[in-house]
């Protein structure tokens, strides 16, 4: 390890997923210098993620040549209702997680603070302060992936709400008696216009018959639950017209939504990200706008952004790296 390294003070923001493990290490300028993946694994059970998380953790100081008793703070976001006081994840029906006390198991297995919040709250946090430099007072990010979330920040702090669970977003009915949502709702913008739902609109169009071109993108013995967001591009780009149209309506509920936070809260800026706005945002944006100014109450949306986010997959680490930032300095001021 190099000299230099040795004195270097370090903060590390995690991503975690239903599926992956995102740990990215910072420096408290929040300069990122490296990042590791894992896989989540979560039928295994907390115990077993509780360690993978850890693991990648440590993969990250590693490659950058770092030990990890540089790291001051450690923040996390996780997906679902969290309890920032405690560290609890209250609920997480992505990781099948219940009352889960994941700062106080990670604290005990690495020996570094540990501050958890809620993933889009996080991906929020990162893309107001890192992309946007912290200057609008009140910002929406939305987010688009397996679910959807958003986080708020209003007057420019992250805003939780009374029973800190402010953002879901996702169970937004859009559609009364639509599909049904994994929250147990029907035609909720999540069960509308997530990955999850743009993959299940299409599994249901080829049983019924319809024609696409998406199959052959994939491999031999694979089936339409390989699927990942950048095959929908690929298939759009060589002209698949149901896969389009799929993807157009998922756009279209998204502009619908965003003109509902338009309407309620009226930001400087609206943001959108997540996997799915990552691998479609030249298919998506366009018609997201469109159908979100449509929609908007007149005049109301004057002035007001709508764009894409530039981190994408990264938000959710630069957020977390965010957090350990501000967590560390208000310790260090009391």
């Amino acid at each position: 390890m190099a000299d230099s390294n040795s004195k270097q003070d370090l903060i590390v923001g995690v991503d975690l997923g239903g599926t992956k493990i995102l740990a990215g290490v910072f420096t408290p300028q929040l300069k990122r210098l490296q990042t590791a993946k894992l896989s989540t694994k979560a039928v295994r059970g907390f115990e077993e993620v509780v360690e993978r998380i850890a693991r990648c953790i440590q993969d990250a100081v590693d490659e950058a040549d770092f030990s990890l008793k540089q790291v001051k703070a450690i923040g996390i976001g996780a997906p679902g209702a969290v309890d920032p006081s405690s560290g609890e994840v209250v609920f997480a029906p992505n990781l099948e997680w219940s009352k889960a006390p994941l700062k106080k198991a990670l604290e005990k297995r690495l020996e570094i603070p540990v501050f958890v919040e809620n993933d889009c709250n996080l991906c929020a946090l990162g893309v107001h302060e890192i992309e946007l430099h912290g200057k609008p007072r009140h910002m929406v990010g939305i987010f688009l992936g397996t679910g959807i979330g958003a986080g708020l920040i209003l007057d420019g702090h992250l805003y939780s709400g009374f029973n800190r669970t402010a953002g879901e977003i996702g169970h937004m009915v859009l559609q009364v008696g639509g599909p049904k949502c994994g929250c147990g709702n029907k035609g909720c913008f999540e069960a509308l216009a997530s990955r999850t739902a743009i993959f299940r609109n299409l599994q249901e169009a080829v049983k019924a018959g319809e024609k696409t071109s998406i199959l052959e993108l994939l491999g031999p013995g694979q089936s339409l639950a390989d699927l990942k967001s950048g095959d929908l591009r690929k298939a759009i780009r060589k002209g698949d017209k149901l896969v389009e149209k799929i993807v157009e309506d998922a756009a279209e509920y998204t502009g619908v939504a965003v003109a509902n936070v338009l309407n309620l809260l009226n930001p400087e800026v609206i943001v959108l990200g997540g996997g799915v706005i990552d691998a479609l945002k030249d298919e998506m944006m366009s018609i997201i706008v469109e159908t979100a100014r449509d929609y908007a109450m007149p005049g109301t949306d004057k002035g007001i952004e709508i764009v894409a986010s530039e981190l994408g997959d990264e938000a959710g680490i630069h957020g977390g790296a965010v957090l350990a930032r501000q967590r560390l300095k208000s310790a260090s001021s009391n």
